[in-house]
Order: structure tokens, then sequence, then C-alpha cells
């Protein structure tokens, strides 16, 4: 949220200066926001964005700010689509990989208000903005100056690979069959003493205790050719090389959850471990608190059959609770 000095900053006359001339340059140009909500596939964690247009207000209810609702009422509806009025300066350079030509475009905003929507929504919503088919999204803001009173939003447009993480229609969206090929579904059940999260993907904010689970893909290793079953199932033995980083647990807890795990492979016999896992504390700290966070890594080597790991998906999808209500 912006403070009253910012606000105050538009009044001034460098300010007013400012404004006119962001409106010459720009051409009183406005750029739209359209409301996207965040899903999750339960079977192994992948994140999704869903254009609100899928949803009821009624849907959209939970993801309203805290405190905003009158008495016996329901919280208001986020605003599901928005102008902002400034000047956008678009920068693009193409990157050559071995796998994708890719266009980088950097986006920066400038405006004489505070786009408050970006502020006023959950974790778990997001807002897209587009100029001539250029899909981005804001996630900083800097170089503010009270006298001058303008606003400078910078970010990144979404990445060509990454088209298919924006959802406009569920008419063709698969949400029962897992993203992921390796044993990741079946950590995501071992949840007793804390949640689990795919790395990289975890809540924004995060507040321990947690844990992330890490996969290398170059660590996924076949044991044996693959086979078919009597129904034409592919079964292939592999091994994953598993890397659990928890925050804010101690030593015992560590500990029980190692036993967990070994219980889980006599139990099941889902995976099979073939190493020796051993608790190392790690040492991420924060100078200006002068403390270390209780962040521990626990690597575990395990066998398992990559259909099991897709069985447990789709048993785990049919326990899931998903808050999607589509409309026509």
């Amino acid at each position: 949220m912006s403070t009253l000095a910012e606000n105050m900053g538009a009044n001034t006359e460098l300010g007013s200066g400012l404004s006119q001339g962001i409106d010459t340059i720009s051409g009183y140009q406005e750029l739209t926001f359209t409301l996207y909500v965040k899903f999750v596939l339960p079977v192994d964690g992948s994140i999704f964005w869903v254009n609100n247009a899928l949803f009821s207000d009624s849907a959209l209810y939970n993801q309203a700010i805290t405190g905003q609702a009158e008495p016996n009422s329901p919280p208001p509806a986020p605003t599901r689509v928005f102008q902002a009025k400034g000047a956008l300066h678009l920068s693009s350079d193409i990157r050559q990989a071995e796998t994708e030509n890719v266009t980088y475009n950097a986006m920066r905003f400038a405006t004489m208000e505070p786009i408050r929507e970006l502020n006023q929504i959950s974790p778990t919503m997001l807002y897209v903005a587009n100029y001539n088919g250029i899909r981005f999204v804001f996630n900083r803001r800097e170089n503010f100056f009270q006298n001058a009173g303008v606003y400078h939003y910078l970010g990144n447009a979404l990445y060509s690979v990454m088209f298919p993480q924006l959802i406009e229609s569920l008419a063709a969206f698969d949400n029962y069959n897992p993203v992921v090929t390796n044993s990741l579904p079946i950590w995501l059940t071992l949840n007793q003493y804390f949640p689990m999260y795919p790395s990289y993907l975890t809540n924004v904010n995060l507040v321990p205790p947690y844990a992330a689970v890490h996969i290398e893909p170059s660590s996924t290793e076949s044991y044996q050719i693959q086979y078919y079953d009597q129904q034409s199932n592919p079964w292939q033995l592999a091994k994953d090389r598993i890397k659990i980083t928890t925050y804010g647990i101690r030593n015992h807890d560590a500990l029980n959850f190692i036993n967990y795990v070994f219980q889980y492979s006599i139990n099941t016999d889902n995976i099979g471990l073939v190493n020796m896992p051993v608790i190392q504390d790690e040492k991420q700290y924060q100078e200006e608190f002068g403390i270390i966070s209780q962040r521990k890594t626990i690597t575990f080597d395990v066998s398992y059959y990559q259909t099991t790991a897709n069985n447990i998906a789709r048993e785990l999808i049919k326990e899931a609770f998903i808050s999607l209500t589509a409309v026509k």
C-alpha cells in the first residue's frame, strides 16, 4: 500500500509538470489488467493461472482482503478488470538456447498514481496486463521520489514456453494426470509432520515449518528397460535423488521425518531406499538481525516404479478439494 507521503507527491509543482509530460509522451495510454486465479494441480503441485472469467463472484470471495467485509455480509469480490494510465516502456532481446529461441520483453510502466489493486489481492491471485498481445506482470516497484510523485512498475512478459500455464478455457484442461514423471507425487503425500512443496513452487512469504522437495532432473535414471502389463500400462524401475529442504524444525523433528520415510518404505514398498540419508544444517543468514534460519537438508536416493508414482498421483486427486466454480 502507498503511504500518505507518496499520495501527496503528485500534488507538488514538480509532480504536476511530470504528470503532463507523461501524458504527452504516452498519448494518454492506458493499460488493461485482467485478474487470474492460482490453481495448484493437486497431483504434483504444478501451478497454473486461470482467467477470472471462468469463475463466479462467489468463487472469488475467499480471495478478498481480510477486514473489508461488512458485518454479516460476504467480502467483496476482487476487481476483475481495471485500467491504469501512464507511459509504458518496452525493451526486447532474443536469446538463443539449445532447445528454444525466446524473446525476452522487459516492461517499465511510469504512472502518477499508485496501482492500488496490485496490493489488494492475496498471493493466490494475479493481475496480468496486455499490450499488443504481450502479456506481462509487474513484480516490483522502484525509484519512487516523493516530490516527483512518479511510480515506476517493472516486470517481464510471459515467456513463450510458459504460455500453457495461463488457462483461458477449462474445456481442454487436464486436471487428472500429473505433469511430472519422477517420484515427486509420492513425496508430496509424506506431509504428516509439515507441508511439502515442490521446489521453486512454495507459497509466497511462507512461514515455517514446511519443506521443499527438489529432484534434480539428471538424477532420474533407469534400472531396467520399459515393459507393459496386460492392460498396456508401462512399467519401469527408476531411481531419483531427492533433496528435502526443511525450515523451522529442530533436530528431533528431522530425525522423526527420516524414520517416517523409512517406515513408509517398509509399509508400502512404493519406494526403496538405496542410500543412508543424513541431516545437514544449512547456513542461511539475515545480517540485519544477526540470525540464521532453522534450515536443514536431507538427501534420499530411492528406487521406485514410475507407474506407482503416477497411480499415487491419481489417488491424491480423488481426495483433493478443488475450489473451482466455472460459469458459462
